[in-house]
């Protein structure tokens, strides 16, 4: 299993291939306009694939913040290749790769994270027009 930085010439087919795959929440990227933004974002991120053969089995994007940390937006397996360990792998290449900064994952998929011993920091509220409040 290779990990290594996205390349969107030789990973892109394979990855959205994976995305579909999966379903879910993850079909928001296939749309026909959706699916261009999202490649953009692949490419304008820091992103990594996990790799066996031809295929992509995993990716983790993330993106900096100019050293405070680094944010981890996406990060899916192939599930024919779950229960590898890749997951955490592509994690770690994150964390070796931007080193010192603590890396924070934006889940949706929060079981996950505290299997692998990862703590809470926090919760992501979505900003929205129309919310009463005061403020």
């Amino acid at each position: 299993m290779l990990i290594r930085p996205y390349d969107r010439v030789e990973d892109e087919a394979s990855l959205f291939d994976m995305i579909l795959q999966e379903g879910g929440g993850w079909s928001e990227y296939l749309g026909p306009s959706d699916r261009h933004r999202y490649a953009t974002a692949l490419a304008s991120s820091t992103t990594y694939v996990a790799r066996e053969d031809a295929v992509v089995c995993g990716y983790v994007r993330c993106r900096g913040d100019d050293g405070l940390g680094v944010y981890v937006h996406d990060l899916l397996v192939r599930r024919s290749h779950r229960g590898r360990h890749l997951g955490r792998a592509l994690l770690d290449r994150v964390r070796a790769d931007f080193g010192g900064q603590p890396v924070y994952v934006l889940s949706d998929v929060d079981a996950y994270y505290e299997g692998l011993g990862y703590p809470r920091a926090g919760s992501v509220f979505r900003v929205v027009d129309g919310t009463g409040g005061g403020g």
